[in-house]
């Protein structure tokens, strides 16, 4: 299956399994006449395959040493494409950034195998928006003196989020505009 199939597969299940109609309350508070649910897709054992290929083919040519986000959304894509990745012969190591220091045991933000000063990264997400969480976490990974290489998300809601990352090399996989959900 070559790139475009994948790519025509992947919005196909997009539109059947993660798109809701009606009015939902977004995370931001906003109110919106659709909802995405990225996890339909992204814990979904076909959905899941498909979008670690995709990033994959995104990354042809981009060095980086590990892949992840903010949590929960990137978890399932940072493993799926790391997964996948380990079997390219450029192995991507995967890690998961939460939202505030864990509490209790290693008491850690960043969890996985340790990201090292100097090391290119690659941050993941199911959906964006504004794009404020992502860039919540970009500033984490930057703070271990991580260079973060590449976004990319599996949809842009286009409601701010491509101006907030253009400095890291945006990459929505779709665009609200494609899911013809544009208003």
């Amino acid at each position: 299956m070559d790139e475009n199939e994948i790519r025509g597969e992947l919005l196909k299940l997009v539109k059947e399994k993660a798109v809701r109609k009606g009015e939902h309350t977004l995370s931001s508070g906003k109110k919106s006449d659709y909802y995405i649910d990225g996890k339909q897709v992204t814990l979904d054992p076909h959905g899941i395959l498909l979008v670690g290929k995709m990033i994959l083919a995104m990354l042809h040519g981009v060095q980086a040493e590990a892949v992840g986000g903010p949590t929960l959304g990137a978890d399932p894509i940072a493993a799926a494409v790391a997964l996948l990745s380990s079997q390219t012969g450029r192995p991507l190591k995967a890690f998961i950034v939460r939202k505030e220091e864990k509490k209790h045991g290693t008491q850690k933000r960043i969890e996985g195998p340790a990201l090292n000063k100097g090391e290119r990264v690659i941050v993941v997400e199911d959906v964006v928006t504004s794009g404020k969480s992502v860039k919540d976490a970009i500033e984490v990974i930057e703070k271990l003196g991580c260079r973060v290489v590449k976004v990319i998300c599996v949809v842009d809601r286009e409601e701010g989020a491509g101006k907030l990352l253009t400095d890291y090399n945006f990459s929505p996989i779709f665009t609200k505009t494609e899911l013809g959900l544009a208003s």
